[in-house]
């Protein structure tokens, strides 16, 4: 099995071999000449073998074992352009290809490989003939829809083992539309690859396909509708079938709403090429998105190889009535009902919704004209005793629905202003607002106010809680404007008191944000809040400076904590609750936002919820550091942005009596 050779890479350093063998006894017998005749001998024998084999090194010498062993794998294409009964003879074939020839003396080695969009090894390269009982394995889990020869010829090179020659046997008809089968097969030849192809002849069958329905796209209530089906027999007439034609069951079916019927049902004779079929005129009297479905069977199986291409569809849309999906509020139903009531009187129909269940995918919308968003919010915060988390209404797939249904399939869009629509209602910097005519915030610094915040942040257990903690301080100071007047309160370990963490030059620590705001950001990257063992001294410091900040007309306050501080004493709460400016003869108040945020039970977070609750702010509870950032978005409008802008009415005389 196995021959052996020397060989040399560099054999013109073996002249140098005689020469050699010359000169190692002249000179060792002057230099040896004191010793005995046979130390003499031995020593130039040493001598000589070590001179050769420094000569064979440099010559590069080579001992070569020569295998004589062969691996064969064989590429079986089990794509459907072949028909079942000629891909079984194929693997027979295969089968006993190995048989006749593989020699067993030698070890030579056989393998399997199918493939069809992609390769899969049925058979690993061993030293035996391939046994299989008529069925292949990794068929089962093989896509059959296309022939990708590419991909089983890259599997094979690396499959093919390196101790003996290799060639490759590929078995296939040659209609090969994925991958670059000529380029692989250079690569392969290149690294000493055979290559043999058993091409397969597929012989003429039968084949029907139905290429296509065709409806019109929108059709009335109550208009004729005719549809057409084109089918395609591709059958070569034969011994068998000289004329080509295929019979079958020719059906029309139609889907609205999870409801299937068929609309007509005949047996048809099908001419080789293609044939066209009209049902008969029908119509439909109730608006919906119809599925139209053409499905041919044969009467004999046999005459149609590829079921897979037997059907075809196509939609229509329906339309009556002009139909309208007003969506609500689902904690405020029923709010436009005299709308709903108007539009019916109209003739125009209505289907209400809340947010909650509005649609799930496009094509919920498809069967409305128009989507009315009636004063709902994106996302709301939900109340319960007191106690507040943000539900999220519509999500960001939901809301790309929208705007694809109006700039793409038409449909009109309306948003119904109030307190929580709009930039009010979490609608902006969204993909609506871009598709929407007007902005959803107010633009006009004329009736802007300015705004004072004072963050308290204290040292979170949360995962990544500090990390977040920072993110949304950052948000917060980019979301004010630069009239705008914004603090920031941690405790700091090493003074061991809380502390402002930037001040002016006055050393306040409620700084206009101006040119300032780059370095507010920069600080707050750099800032490590503690554990503050009490908000009396921090709230103490910010109702200091919010009172003395009189340029502004919006205050605000929003504390991020575990709950583990020490509750404000009753005068520090009673200064938020009864700060200027007074409205009516009335303090206006600091509201103050809580976050509880990781903390222990009750004894944390009752202390939270009780200052929010007092000053009449929200308490938000978040199990989850990632909700950080809106949360905090929601609290800076009220300072930086506010988004309802009632203007005073002052009553105009217009007649005198």
């Amino acid at each position: 099995m196995f021959g052996t050779e020397l060989a040399f890479d560099s054999p013109w350093w073996l002249l140098a071999l005689p020469l050699l063998w010359i000169a190692v006894p002249v000179v060792s017998y002057g230099s040896l000449s004191g010793i005995g005749w046979g130390r003499w001998l031995t020593a130039v024998l040493l001598r000589c073998t070590i001179v050769t084999l420094l000569v064979l090194a440099l010559a590069e010498a080579q001992y070569l074992r020569t295998s004589e062993r062969m691996t064969v794998i064989y590429l079986l294409d089990q794509s459907e352009s072949i028909p079942a009964e000629q891909r079984r003879a194929m693997l027979d074939y295969v089968i006993k290809e190995v048989s006749a020839h593989r020699d067993a003396n030698r070890e030579d080695k056989a393998g399997l490989i199918v493939f069809g969009r992609d390769a899969a090894i049925e058979v690993p390269p061993f030293e035996d003939d391939i046994q299989l009982a008529g069925k292949l394995e990794t068929v089962l889990d093989l896509r059959k829809d296309a022939t990708n020869l590419a991909a089983a010829m890259k599997l094979a090179q690396a499959t093919l083992p390196e101790d003996s020659a290799k060639r490759i046997v590929i078995v296939t008809d040659g209609n090969e539309n994925i991958g670059d089968a000529r380029a692989i097969a250079r690569t392969l030849v290149e690294g000493g690859v055979g290559i043999d192809v058993a091409p397969v002849e597929v012989s003429a069958r039968a084949e029907v396909a139905v290429e296509k329905v065709t409806l019109p796209p929108d059709v009335r209530k109550g208009q004729p509708l005719v549809a057409t089906m084109v089918l395609n027999n591709m059958t070569e007439p034969s011994r068998d079938n000289p004329t080509g034609e295929v019979r079958g069951t020719l059906r029309l079916l139609r889907r609205a709403g999870g409801e299937e019927e068929t609309l007509e049902q005949s047996e048809v004779t099908l001419r080789p090429g293609k044939n066209v079929f009209q049902s008969r005129t029908h119509e439909i009297q109730r608006s919906q998105f119809y599925t139209y479905e053409a499905r041919f069977d044969p009467a004999d199986p046999r005459q149609d190889t590829m079921r897979q291409n037997n059907r075809a569809e196509s939609f229509t849309h329906v339309r009556g009535k002009g139909h309208v999906l007003l969506i609500e509020d689902p904690n405020h139903r029923g709010e436009f009902q005299e709308l709903i009531d108007l539009l019916q009187r109209k003739n125009i129909e209505v289907s209400a919704r809340d947010s909650t269940s509005a649609f799930t995918s496009l094509a919920d919308l498809q069967a409305y004209d128009c989507v009315i968003l009636g004063n709902v919010p994106r996302s709301s915060p939900d109340e319960l005793q007191g106690v507040v988390r943000v539900n999220k209404f519509f999500s960001d797939d939901q809301i790309d629905m929208l705007v694809r249904n109006t700039q793409q399939m038409g449909a009109g869009i309306v948003m119904l202003g109030g307190e929580r629509s709009f930039g009010a209602g979490d609608w902006a910097d969204t993909e609506l607002e871009k598709a929407m005519p007007v902005d959803f915030t107010i633009r006009n610094a004329k009736i802007r106010g300015v705004g004072a915040l004072v963050m308290l942040m204290h040292a979170c257990e949360l995962p990544q809680g500090n990390h977040w903690e920072k993110v949304v301080a950052k948000q917060a100071v980019q979301g004010l404007g630069s009239m705008d007047y914004c603090g920031l309160l941690e405790w700091n370990d090493r003074k061991g008191s809380d502390d402002w963490l930037w001040t002016d030059n006055a050393g306040n620590g409620l700084v206009q944000v101006g040119g300032q705001q780059q370095a507010m950001i920069n600080r707050i990257g750099r800032m490590t809040p503690g554990d503050m063992p009490d908000f009396d001294s921090a709230m103490k410091r910010a109702l200091t400076s919010l009172n003395q900040c009189t340029q502004a007309t919006t205050k605000h306050m929003i504390i991020i904590s575990d709950g583990d501080p020490s509750a404000p004493s009753r005068s520090v709460m009673q200064g938020f609750i009864n700060a200027p400016p007074f409205v009516n003869g009335k303090a206006k108040g600091i509201q103050i936002s809580t976050v509880a945020i990781g903390t222990h039970g009750p004894p944390g977070s009752t202390p939270l919820q009780n200052i929010a609750t007092q000053t009449g702010g929200k308490y938000y509870v978040v199990t989850n550091a990632q909700a950080l950032p809106r949360i905090y978005q929601r609290e800076i409008r009220r300072v930086a942005r506010p988004l309802i802008y009632e203007k005073p009415v002052v009553p105009e005389i217009v007649y005198r009596h």
